[in-house]
């Protein structure tokens, strides 16, 4: 269901590009159209990479896009959009206010790009709401108890954030907003521990 995409919340038509049929599929159960770049880069006005990858918009992408489409990354440095190429098609780059570029291309067109394409929530703006980093820090120091907690009884390597952990970060977040979820009663608990029961 789209409505649970905060993009869509405000009004937003989202388009999901992927390469891994998994999200790919999740993404249209979510309720949103999958294409591939080359589809995608005529429809949007605002794209948003988020891939770990380079160069995900690149040269034909930006040959096909909207006249003021804007560009940003929130993914991985400042290589999943092709600047440089975008700079090899323009025949003026200016600045139109803060982290905000604006690329006239030779054809008559032109591409926004926010932040230089480094990661936009955090050249482009205040960084991340206290509401996301308040669990981000929790997480953090969660962690560190139970490294020295457990000091001695785990293997050299990298090691995950134990699931009750998580789950004692959430349940405090959610307290912290004055929300409460159900628990699961002895009887289901049994229900779910065993596999005599059910069909």
């Amino acid at each position: 269901d789209t409505r649970n995409s905060v993009s869509c919340w405000y009004g937003a038509n989202v388009i999901v590009t992927e390469i891994d049929p998994v999200k790919g599929i999740e993404a249209v159960m979510d309720g949103f159209r999958v294409m591939p770049m080359a589809q995608a880069a005529p429809q949007g006005d605002l794209f948003i990479t988020v891939t770990g990858n380079k160069h995900v918009i690149r040269s034909e992408h930006f040959d096909v896009m909207k006249d003021g489409a804007m560009v940003c990354n929130s993914g991985h440095f400042d290589i999943e959009i092709d600047l440089k190429s975008l700079a090899g098609k323009a025949s003026e780059v200016k600045d139109v206010r803060p982290f905000t570029q604006e690329y006239k291309l030779k054809s008559g067109k032109s591409v926004v790009v926010l932040g230089e394409g480094r990661l936009v929530n955090l050249a482009a703006a205040e960084g991340h709401p206290s509401a996301v980093m308040d669990m981000s820090f929790a997480n953090q120091a969660m962690g560190a108890e139970y490294l020295v907690k457990n000091k001695g009884k785990l293997a050299a390597g990298i090691h995950s954030i134990p699931a009750d952990v998580d789950k004692e970060i959430a349940r405090l977040k959610l307290q912290a907003m004055g929300i409460t979820v159900d628990t699961l009663t002895q009887d289901q608990i049994d229900y779910s521990n065993s596999w005599t029961s059910g069909t």
